[in-house]
Protein backbone atom coordinates (compact mmCIF):
# COMPACT_ATOMS: atom_id res chain seq x y z
CA UNK A 1 0.00 0.00 0.00
CA UNK A 2 2.69 2.48 0.98
CA UNK A 3 4.82 1.49 -2.02
CA UNK A 4 2.11 2.90 -4.26
CA UNK A 5 2.22 6.27 -2.49
CA UNK A 6 6.02 6.27 -2.68
CA UNK A 7 5.96 5.57 -6.41
CA UNK A 8 3.34 8.28 -6.99
CA UNK A 9 5.44 10.88 -5.18
CA UNK A 10 8.55 9.76 -7.07
CA UNK A 11 6.63 10.10 -10.35
CA UNK A 12 5.48 13.61 -9.45
CA UNK A 13 9.06 14.49 -8.50
CA UNK A 14 10.30 13.03 -11.79
CA UNK A 15 7.86 15.23 -13.70
CA UNK A 16 8.93 18.32 -11.74
CA UNK A 17 12.59 17.66 -12.50
CA UNK A 18 11.96 16.87 -16.17
CA UNK A 19 9.78 19.92 -16.82
CA UNK A 20 12.40 22.48 -15.83
CA UNK A 21 14.96 21.85 -18.61
CA UNK A 22 12.09 21.22 -21.02
CA UNK A 23 10.61 24.67 -20.39
CA UNK A 24 14.06 26.24 -20.57
CA UNK A 25 14.70 24.59 -23.95
CA UNK A 26 11.25 25.59 -25.16
CA UNK A 27 11.85 29.19 -24.12
CA UNK A 28 15.21 29.36 -25.86
CA UNK A 29 13.68 27.70 -28.92
CA UNK A 30 10.92 30.33 -29.00
CA UNK A 31 13.49 33.13 -28.73
CA UNK A 32 15.47 31.65 -31.62
CA UNK A 33 12.35 31.34 -33.75
CA UNK A 34 11.27 34.88 -32.86
CA UNK A 35 14.61 36.24 -34.08
CA UNK A 36 14.74 34.05 -37.22
CA UNK A 37 11.17 33.67 -38.47
CA UNK A 38 11.83 31.32 -41.35
CA UNK A 39 11.95 27.56 -41.80
CA UNK A 40 15.58 27.33 -40.62
CA UNK A 41 14.75 29.24 -37.41
CA UNK A 42 11.72 27.02 -36.88
CA UNK A 43 13.79 23.86 -37.23
CA UNK A 44 16.52 25.18 -34.92
CA UNK A 45 13.88 26.18 -32.35
CA UNK A 46 12.33 22.72 -32.42
CA UNK A 47 15.75 21.06 -32.12
CA UNK A 48 16.61 23.22 -29.09
CA UNK A 49 13.24 22.34 -27.52
CA UNK A 50 13.84 18.63 -28.10
CA UNK A 51 17.34 18.92 -26.60
CA UNK A 52 15.76 20.50 -23.50
CA UNK A 53 13.25 17.65 -23.30
CA UNK A 54 15.95 15.00 -23.61
CA UNK A 55 18.14 16.70 -21.00
CA UNK A 56 15.16 16.86 -18.64
CA UNK A 57 14.37 13.19 -19.12
CA UNK A 58 18.00 12.18 -18.59
CA UNK A 59 18.37 14.34 -15.46
CA UNK A 60 15.11 13.12 -13.94
CA UNK A 61 15.87 9.47 -14.68
CA UNK A 62 19.37 9.78 -13.24
CA UNK A 63 18.06 11.30 -10.02
CA UNK A 64 15.29 8.71 -9.85
CA UNK A 65 17.78 5.85 -10.06
CA UNK A 66 20.37 7.30 -7.65
CA UNK A 67 19.03 9.24 -4.66
CA UNK A 68 15.37 9.54 -5.56
CA UNK A 69 13.53 12.49 -6.95
CA UNK A 70 11.83 13.50 -3.71
CA UNK A 71 15.18 13.59 -1.89
CA UNK A 72 16.71 15.65 -4.71
CA UNK A 73 13.84 18.14 -4.73
CA UNK A 74 13.83 18.49 -0.97
CA UNK A 75 17.55 19.30 -1.02
CA UNK A 76 17.01 21.92 -3.72
CA UNK A 77 14.02 23.51 -2.03
CA UNK A 78 15.70 23.69 1.37
CA UNK A 79 16.78 27.23 2.15
CA UNK A 80 19.15 27.35 5.11
CA UNK A 81 19.22 31.15 4.85
CA UNK A 82 15.57 31.28 5.85
CA UNK A 83 15.78 28.75 8.68
CA UNK A 84 17.09 31.40 11.11
CA UNK A 85 15.87 34.80 9.85
CA UNK A 86 16.84 36.64 13.05
CA UNK A 87 20.53 35.79 12.69
CA UNK A 88 20.54 36.77 9.03
CA UNK A 89 18.96 40.16 9.76
CA UNK A 90 21.45 40.97 12.51
CA UNK A 91 24.39 39.97 10.32
CA UNK A 92 23.23 42.19 7.46
CA UNK A 93 22.46 45.09 9.78
CA UNK A 94 25.88 44.90 11.41
CA UNK A 95 27.55 44.68 7.98
CA UNK A 96 25.74 47.84 6.84
CA UNK A 97 26.89 49.85 9.89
Amino acid sequence: MFKIFEKITELIGWLQIAISPTLLGFGIGCIVYYNFQNSIGFIIGIVISIIGLVCGIVLATTKFKTTGTVHFLSRIMATPELDKPDETETETESAEK
